[in-house]
């Protein structure tokens, strides 16, 4: 199945950014469309990669959109941003995760028992037949129809999700459907930089984050393990968790 034309935004330069972890994350429970917020680990993700993303991306001095899911944990991960950029938040429903239908609330395990076969369909990354929820396809064309109503700044800053953030990058790289997943997913917190250039996007940076969190910030003793985990390191690596449900 061919992709619609790509249409043309009116921005040449994109950040994508993750929001921080939630307790669902540390669980690997899938949020989609529901609404839990950032826990103590993801408001400190926040609080110590705003800064980061500032100075990486050079934001500082350039005309400079922020537009986020309207979904809690992506609003407040946001505003750590905002309040350092001076700019107001654009809050975009049509950001928000990947609508995961029957998956919502529950585990990478609990789907693993319930549903077997959509549970294989979703690993191999194909349609996932009988959960309802959203088709992959429709997640992009909803994010870039958000995309089309930015403003002309010389760089947007689009805090969105582990699925939506996926699906964006590969609508705007042109990726078929037997190319998904060609990328790793973006860590919590952590973001990609896209620009276009010669009448294509291209993808510059991915899953860059700002690094361990330092000493100090409010982050229980046995969860530091998890939230130093390199952005490149498997989300179920070490002590930590079931790997994180939404970041594929």
């Amino acid at each position: 199945m061919t992709s619609p034309a790509l249409p043309e935004l009116p921005v040449t330069r994109l950040l994508v950014w993750r929001h921080g972890r939630t307790a669902w994350n540390a669980a690997g429970r899938f949020q989609g469309q529901l609404d839990p917020p950032l826990d103590d680990v993801g408001r400190a993700q926040a609080g110590h990669a705003a800064p980061h993303l500032v100075a990486a991306a050079r934001l500082a001095g350039r005309s400079t959109a922020v537009v986020a899911s309207d979904l809690v944990r992506a609003a407040d991960t946001a505003r750590a941003l905002t309040d350092l950029l001076d700019v107001p938040l654009q809050l975009d429903p049509r950001l928000r995760e990947h609508g995961m239908g029957s998956w919502e609330g529950l585990t990478r395990d609990e789907v693993a028992g319930r549903f077997p076969e959509q549970y294989a369909d979703w690993l191999a990354g194909g349609t996932v037949r009988g959960r309802g929820g959203e088709e992959t396809a429709a997640v992009a064309e909803r994010v870039l129809g958000a995309l089309l109503d930015l403003p002309p700044v010389e760089v947007a800053v689009v805090v969105t999700h582990g699925g939506t953030s996926g699906r964006l990058i590969e609508r705007l790289l042109e990726l078929g459907p037997d190319h998904r997943r060609v990328f790793g997913p973006l860590g919590n917190c952590a973001w990609s930089e896209l620009a276009r250039q010669s009448g294509r996007w291209r993808l510059l940076r991915h899953n860059s984050s700002a690094g361990p969190l330092p000493e100090g910030l409010a982050v229980p003793p046995a969860e530091r393990l998890r939230a130093d985990r390199p952005a490149g390191a498997p989300a179920d690596a070490g002590a930590g968790p079931t790997q994180d449900a939404d970041a594929v």
